[in-house]
């Protein structure tokens, strides 16, 4: 069993801090992914946990979708308020967004295991985290964030049973407070990460064909 991201949480420091310039900043270079996220099955539901801060741009228009945001009580607000254990009937939605919320919570790994249940055989989870190694860690550092690698977020999100894409994407600037909206390939020291997993409907191991019985022209049945 992988052990738990064991550490304390200030959810309202955090979210401070994400409601600032250099927060603010990332969260406009985020913008253009959450968007694509969302209009990945346009006819269908969404639901897109992060900061509140996040939804007060152009992209709270991009509908349809389920806005949460962590509180310090280790539940959530906005369209709907509740504890950490989401009040929705599995597999409802199409496309689930973390947008760090999982870093503004002292249990991440419940909060994976929710969003799977939600999620629909066949949708998409897309996580959008923080880089631990990225320069613009120092802008977030004594606000009650604190970043992983994306090796440690795939082992939980295959845990829950999601089946992580190999590459992510890195988002964001570099040191500067500034947007930078064009995602690369790898996290490199971008200071964001994409990682988009498939709740995937058969068996990831393949199955073995049946062989076949070779019977005599002519053998009763």
């Amino acid at each position: 069993m992988l052990p738990a991201f064991h550490r304390p949480i200030d959810t309202a420091a955090a979210a401070a801090w994400f409601a600032g310039a250099s927060g603010m900043a990332l969260l406009a270079s985020e913008a253009a992914c959450v968007r694509a996220a969302i209009q990945q099955f346009p006819r269908q539901r969404s639901l897109w946990l992060g900061p509140a801060a996040a939804v007060a741009g152009e992209v709270e228009a991009q509908m349809p979708s389920l806005r949460l945001q962590p509180e310090p009580a280790q539940g959530f607000a906005g369209d709907l308020r509740c504890g950490p254990s989401l009040p929705l009937a599995s597999e409802c939605f199409a496309v689930v967004i973390i947008q760090h919320a999982q870093e503004m919570t002292d249990a991440p790994e419940a909060l994976l295991e929710e969003c799977a249940r939600v999620l629909i055989p066949g949708g998409w989870l897309w996580l959008l985290a923080l880089n631990p190694l990225a320069p613009y860690r120092w802008r977030w550092s004594g606000h009650g964030l604190r970043g992983r690698e994306p090796v440690a977020w795939r082992h939980r999100l295959r845990a829950v049973g999601l089946l992580p894409e190999p590459v992510s994407q890195g988002l964001g600037p570099g040191w500067r407070a500034g947007s930078d909206p064009h995602p690369r390939p790898g996290v490199g020291l971008r200071p964001a990460f994409l990682l988009r997993c498939e709740k995937r409907t058969l068996p990831l191991m393949p199955i073995r064909k049946p062989r076949a019985i070779g019977l005599q022209a002519g053998t009763p049945a």
